[in-house]
C-alpha cells in the first residue's frame, strides 16, 4: 500500500485532476485562520460563497470540502493552498481553571420570551457557554424571527416541560430529565407547556464575534 504525502496532496489539489481530499486537522486549521482574523462564520461565508452551516461542519470535521470548496476558501480568504494546509498550531493547556457559580448569582439577561441566567461569567476564553433558562413564552407566534447561532446545543429540561420548534423538524415535547443535542445555527424556539414555567439548563459553543 502507498502513503500519500501532504505535498502530493496539494499538488493534486492544485492541478484539479480530482476530489479534495481532506488533510489531517483541516477543520481546525480553518477555525485558526478565521479566528486569528476576528471573522464570524457569516463573514467567511460572505467572502467565500460557502453557507455558513457548510463552514461550520467542515471546522467541526462533519464533512470534507470539495476541491470546488478548497478553491472558495483559498480565493474569499485571500491564502495560498499551503498556508491552508499547514498543520494548525498546538494549543497550550489549561492549568485547572474552574469558576463556582452559587444558585442565583449568574447574570441574569431577561427578554420577552426568555429569563436566562448566565453561569461560569468570571472564566474568558470558555469553549462552552452554559446558561439556565426560564422560558417564558407559551406561544411560537411570542417570536417574531427563529432564535438561530453559531455552533451547538445541548438542553436538559430541569423543571415542567416545553415544547421545541425547529426549522427542519416537527414540535418535540420534552419534560423533566429529557435532554436534546442540536445544531443550533438550525432555527429553533422553545415555549413553556407546563402549568408553570419551564427552567432548562443549555450548555452552547461560544458565540463568535
Amino acid at each position: 500500500m502507498t502513503t500519500t504525502t501532504d505535498q502530493e496532496a496539494a499538488l493534486r489539489i492544485a492541478s484539479g485532476r480530482k476530489p479534495f481530499v481532506e488533510p489531517l486537522r483541516l477543520g481546525e486549521r480553518l477555525r485558526e485562520l478565521r479566528l486569528a482574523n476576528q471573522w464570524t462564520l457569516e463573514d467567511v461565508s460572505r467572502r467565500t460563497g460557502l453557507a455558513r452551516s457548510t463552514l461550520s461542519k467542515i471546522e467541526n470535521d462533519q464533512i470534507s470540502p470539495t476541491f470546488t470548496a478548497v478553491q472558495k476558501l483559498i480565493n474569499g480568504l485571500g491564502i495560498d493552498l499551503p498556508q491552508l494546509l499547514t498543520p494548525p498550531r498546538s494549543q497550550p493547556r489549561t492549568m485547572g481553571r474552574r469558576d463556582l457559580t452559587r444558585r442565583g448569582d449568574g447574570q441574569h439577561h431577561p427578554t420577552p420570551t426568555y429569563e436566562h441566567e448566565l453561569l461560569s461569567c468570571e472564566l474568558a476564553q470558555k469553549r462552552m457557554i452554559p446558561f439556565k433558562t426560564i422560558v417564558r413564552a407559551r406561544h411560537f407566534d411570542e417570536f417574531s424571527e427563529w432564535v438561530r447561532h453559531d455552533g451547538e446545543e445541548f438542553l436538559m429540561v430541569l423543571e415542567g416541560a416545553v415544547r421545541l420548534y425547529t426549522e427542519f423538524y416537527e414540535p418535540l415535547t420534552l419534560g423533566a430529565g429529557d435532554s436534546i443535542y442540536f445544531d443550533s445555527d438550525m432555527g429553533h424556539a422553545l415555549v413553556s407547556v407546563s402549568d408553570e414555567d419551564a427552567v432548562v439548563l443549555s450548555v452552547c459553543t461560544p458565540a463568535e464575534t
